[in-house]
């Protein structure tokens, strides 16, 4: 076998110990879920109407809010899912079991791997979990099936790219409950992007910083995917952002595991 054959074993042996902690405990998926679906139904049902005249004029309802803040919620629970890497990735180096993959014969790099794919796996369930609740309240998206697999194809690509940055921030993590905290940057930058209003509504100091971070045009793009706003150069943008993520955060992990020195 070539060590590229060893090397997609050992990741698939590592994703399904993953997945399997997964179905034991599947409180971890759907809590990531939890955060967007509340903030969804807190925001439609409680400012959809006030915020719904803002951005559709005068007399739109919360149908129009909800039409607009639903790609939004969704990245809210791609970006979610991160906090459950970090913390897995940190249990796993601070509980021990690392120390006897170490002294296995395996791919050092499918540690790694199989914490992404499997958290990635989670992570598009999670935000399957959102979608479900935006339809049952009356999201109804325009997109065809192209626009669907184009939407889902970038989901991952978000997913992924974020879940390298938590799995570093896992390694460097002391403790589980430091783990669980160093995520929440990721999770609270949608918050200052477009996914609860327009960028061009807010002060230009905060508006110049909502348009030029990496979760605004991720949003415009899935939220022209699914509704059919315009995307312009946000697609390429974002792309570019996911590429750059996932490029710094898988440096940046393979690094502090090579080391063995991650806190």
């Amino acid at each position: 076998m070539s060590s590229l054959t060893y090397a997609v074993h050992d990741s698939a042996t590592m994703l399904r110990r993953n997945l399997k902690h997964a179905i034991r405990y599947p409180s971890v998926s759907l809590g990531s879920a939890a955060l967007p679906v509340m903030m969804l139904l807190l925001f439609v049902y409680a400012f959809g109407d006030s915020i719904g005249g803002g951005i559709g004029g005068a007399g739109a309802s919360r149908d129009v809010y909800l039409e607009y803040l639903t790609p939004g919620i969704v990245i809210m629970g791609v970006a979610a899912g991160s906090m459950s890497t970090s913390i897995a990735v940190c249990s796993d180096m601070t509980e021990g079991i690392i120390n006897r993959f170490r002294t296995m014969n395996i791919t050092r790099s499918s540690f790694m791997t199989g914490h992404v794919l499997g958290s990635v796996i989670q992570t598009m369930f999670g935000v399957t979990v959102v979608v479900g609740v935006a339809l049952a309240v009356g999201f109804r998206p325009d997109a065809n099936v192209l626009e669907w697999l184009a939407a889902t194809g970038l989901l991952v690509a978000i997913a992924f790219a974020l879940t390298w940055l938590s799995v570093a921030l896992g390694l460097i993590s002391k403790t589980v409950e430091a783990a669980s905290n160093k995520p929440l940057i990721i999770q609270f930058l949608p918050f200052i992007g477009s996914a609860f209003v327009p960028a061009d509504s807010m002060s230009p100091g905060l508006r110049w910083f909502a348009e030029y971070q990496p979760f605004t045009p991720m949003i415009e793009t899935l939220r022209g995917l699914l509704t059919g706003t315009a995307i312009g150069n946000d697609a390429w943008i974002a792309l570019a952002w996911c590429a750059a993520l996932a490029l710094v955060g898988y440096a940046w992990s393979r690094s502090l595991f090579n080391r063995g020195t991650t806190r």
